[in-house]
């Protein structure tokens, strides 16, 4: 299936989602749940990155930085466009790509995973990032970031709204409504979000590996990844949780169901196999 027809389904179904989320609120949610679904829809596409990166209070850095010369050097050697590069104010150790395409792309890296990772560590991290760069996986993930953050602040305002009615009869139906779609709806975002994620993670970390020149550097920066969150998880939106390298928060029992990435050992795992 084509990027571009993966991207009209997703965009189609959480479309849906916010829809639904919206009649909740009567026929005055619906149709200010169409008016954004319209706007998220066009601004998802072109301007998708910059609501990301303005999200996490991400700053562009030059040519004097080093993760810019990493992204440099690992572009070029991919043949790919140089990618804008961002570095987000977070002590968590994580980074990510978003754009719409090769050409309009960008790569950031928290500067907790820049004080964690070693050169060859986060060589292979970027490397990872430039493969989904590569293979168009950023348009999707930026898409299904930003529907799905516009779909849990519905969800919220449903439940606020629908809890405050004022019509008793009415009020309890909007609030079973209400509370129905705030819990119902980002379980449905996440499941969307990690239906288009787990294999694209397996691929982009074979080829960000070969990109780097082993996978050695990928795995080991895996390990301590994995570790940094666990020690500092990141204040982010749930919506956005794919975009990154490695899930930015913590989760245990029922929300592994809903994680958009493989499991650590798994990654390292098919990483080592690379070397026989």
């Amino acid at each position: 299936m084509s990027t571009t027809l993966k991207t009209g389904l997703l965009l189609g179904v959480l479309t849906a989602l916010l829809m639904l989320i919206g009649s909740a609120l009567g026929q005055n949610g619906l149709i200010f749940a169409f008016g954004l679904a319209i706007v998220m829809n066009i601004g998802s596409y072109w301007f998708g990155d910059k609501i990301v990166l303005t999200m996490y209070n991400a700053t562009e850095v030059g040519q004097d930085h080093r993760l810019y010369r990493t992204v440099a050097r690992l572009a070029q050697k991919a043949g790919l466009p140089m990618p804008r590069v961002y570095v987000i104010p977070d002590m968590s150790p994580n980074a990510f790509a978003t754009g719409r395409n090769p050409n309009h792309s960008a790569v950031a890296a928290t500067e907790g995973i820049l004080r964690l990772l070693s050169d060859d560590e986060l060589e292979g991290v970027i490397g990872h990032e430039l493969s989904h760069v590569q293979h168009r996986d950023i348009l999707i993930s930026t898409v299904a970031a930003t529907i799905g953050a516009a779909i849990m602040f519905l969800a919220r305002s449903a439940m606020w709204f629908g809890l405050g009615s004022r019509n008793d009869r009415e009020g309890n139906g909007n609030a079973i409504a209400a509370l129905a779609m705030v819990i119902v709806a980002p379980f449905a975002a996440m499941l969307i979000q990690a239906a288009i994620s787990r294999q694209r993670e397996f691929a982009a970390d074979r080829s960000g590996a070969l990109l780097a020149g082993s996978p050695t550097g990928l795995a080991n920066a895996l390990r301590k990844i994995d570790a940094g969150v666990q020690q500092i998880p990141m204040d982010a939106n749930p919506a956005t949780a794919h975009m990154f390298i490695m899930k930015p928060f913590s989760g245990r029992g029922m929300m592994n169901l809903f994680s958009s990435h493989p499991t650590t050992e798994a990654r390292i795992a098919a990483l080592m196999a690379l070397r026989s």
